[in-house]
């Protein structure tokens, strides 16, 4: 039924698979529409609680390559689309009304760590990775801020998003990134010990306790993710964008030109 996921349902828990692991689980066009109709899915059953997890060695890697060098190639209006898609699947993770539990193993990076931690419970194995790694390739991680500075706070957040530095689960757990370090071998045992204890409360007060940790804050949300969506549009026109990707994919350092290289047709 799907292509980049896997769905399974029993009784009142629902595991949710990214299954691409030949690309360590990179996000990609498909994979972000599927995600949201197996949300929406999901939240129409009968199903109690959500486990969001990662076939193979990592969790989720960030953006497809294929998809990031067809990017460097697309118009503005094209960016700025496939920004605002971006940004619907990470508000739809944020805003869902059921409780959502991450299991993290191997690598979670870029967007990849921003679906891990954007879950209302975040598990991860000891050699568990999270980075938000888009500077290090002349992109911008505009979309992620929104959540991440209220989730760790500001100095916490430029800390991770200014440097694109790579945090052990130790170090991720300490910052308010990771609830709980688990052996890989009882990561999904403890998730479904999770999962019980979810079942166990009451449905009503679930539903409506997420939905007043959320409504508070969905205006502030929406306008600053309209404001990342043109940001991250704009960066993908930019030399150095360009030149991160190429550098990344022929395996060299970069050779940045800055805002003097910026094209002439950049919103």
């Amino acid at each position: 039924m799907y292509s980049t996921l896997l769905l399974k349902m029993e009784g009142e828990i629902a595991t949710i698979t990214l299954n691409r692991p030949e690309k360590r689980n990179a996000i990609s066009a498909p994979m972000m529409s599927e995600l949201l109709s197996v949300l929406d899915v999901v939240e129409r059953s009968k199903v109690r609680v959500a486990i969001l997890t990662g076939a193979g060695k990592s969790f989720c890697a960030g953006m497809d390559l294929e998809m990031l060098t067809a990017i460097a190639r697309q118009t503005a209006q094209e960016n700025q689309e496939d920004s605002r898609r971006m940004a619907k699947m990470f508000r739809r993770l944020w805003s869902f009304s059921k409780p959502l539990i991450a299991t993290v193993q191997g690598a979670a990076l870029a967007g990849g760590s921003g679906i891990a931690t954007l879950c209302d419970f975040t598990l991860a194995t000891p050699d568990a990775k999270f980075g938000y790694t888009e500077v290090r390739i002349g992109f911008l991680p505009a979309l992620v801020s929104v959540f991440l500075t209220r989730q760790i706070g500001d100095k916490r957040a430029r800390d991770l998003l200014l440097t694109g530095r790579q945090v052990s689960a130790v170090e991720a757990k300490e910052l308010g990134l990771v609830n709980e370090i688990v052996p890989a071998e009882l990561l999904m045992a403890r998730a479904h010990e999770l999962a019980a204890v979810l079942i166990a409360a009451s449905p009503s007060s679930l539903t409506r306790a997420k939905w007043l940790l959320t409504s508070a804050a969905a205006e502030s949300v929406d306008h600053d993710l309209e404001r990342a969506v043109l940001e991250n549009a704009r960066i993908r026109c930019t030399p150095d964008f360009k030149e991160g990707i190429a550098s990344f994919l022929e395996k060299r350092k970069p050779v940045w030109a800055g805002e003097t290289g910026k094209d002439d047709d950049c919103p």
